[in-house]
């Protein structure tokens, strides 16, 4: 069944909302909304975001970086509400003029030094603590940043294409959704012909290219955006689940997930992250358990 016809106009206007879920925070205009100062923490990274796959990519990293004995990597993670607009106050545009997250501002630099879009915090975090989660070898880091562009220029098919006319927009059009279901599996079809031959994104080591493309690729192929594991057949990606697996056993990436998370399992939800002991003491499940005793 074909959709509405729609005839552009000869300049579009912006006179009404587009309609869908995130319709109250569309614009066509960059800039503040209002006036808000960024809360700052007592750790040299200050972090500021929500638990979407974007997100996550970030706090994985860390965690993982913290693991690994960097102390020097620990962070605070201030909960983003991108519903409520939280991205459009003064303080956050001051550091990410694009007003989407994550953003990082570390604070070891005098300036502080300010990093906007999750694959470039991940190559900064990289190259600040030593090359950790790069291979050092020509060969390796090529395939690692390979990959990890690939996801950041594969990933606005998948979310702002698919996920939104399948799971956001205000009606479903037979059109968009389509194309974009089209798209998807071809690139889940792309990792899965990888990951037959390979156990990492960047060969036998795990890298930042595993962790960028996990929150958006292997959440898909569990199943958890958008309910589209059934019309997209995700388990036919048998070599994506396995990689999705093995990565999801990590307890650094478990951890990773939960930071700034405000939906889901109450026990899996830890808002703000300001200290490791948090994971065990500030989940909403402990939160809201102390506010009824």
């Amino acid at each position: 069944m074909a959709d509405t016809e729609y005839t552009p106009p000869k300049v579009w206007t912006w006179d009404q909302e587009s309609g869908g879920r995130f319709a109250n925070i569309n614009r066509p205009i960059a800039g503040p909304t209002h006036d808000k100062e960024l809360s700052v923490g007592e750790h040299p990274l200050q972090l500021y975001s929500l638990a979407t796959p974007n997100g996550v990519k970030v706090t994985i990293m860390l965690e993982e970086l913290l693991a690994a004995g960097h102390t020097g990597a620990e962070y605070d993670a201030w909960l983003i509400n991108i519903q409520n607009g939280d991205q459009f106050g003064s303080g956050y545009v001051d550091i990410n003029p694009n007003s989407k997250i994550p953003v990082l501002a570390d604070h070891t630099t005098d300036p502080v030094t300010r990093v906007f879009e999750s694959g470039s915090i991940l190559v900064y975090l990289s190259n600040k603590f030593d090359g950790a989660f790069l291979p050092q070898d020509h060969k390796g880091r090529t395939e690692a940043m390979n990959w990890l562009f690939w996801q950041m220029g594969s990933a606005p098919y998948l979310g702002g294409g698919f996920g939104h006319f399948y799971a956001y927009a205000p009606s479903k059009m037979e059109y968009p959704i389509n194309r974009f279901a089209m798209e998807v599996k071809r690139q889940m079809d792309v990792l899965d012909r990888h990951l037959a031959d390979n156990e990492y994104m960047a060969g036998t080591e795990y890298s930042i290219a595993d962790m960028a493309i996990m929150p958006w690729y292997g959440s898909m192929a569990k199943g958890i955006l958008y309910e589209a594991a059934e019309f997209l057949a995700v388990h036919e990606y048998k070599n994506v689940n396995r990689w999705t697996d093995q990565l999801m056993q990590r307890e650094t990436v478990k951890l990773g997930q939960m930071v700034n998370r405000v939906w889901g399992e109450l026990e899996r939800q830890l808002p703000e992250r300001h200290d490791a002991s948090d994971f065990e003491t500030k989940t909403m499940d402990k939160i809201q358990a102390a506010a009824e005793s």
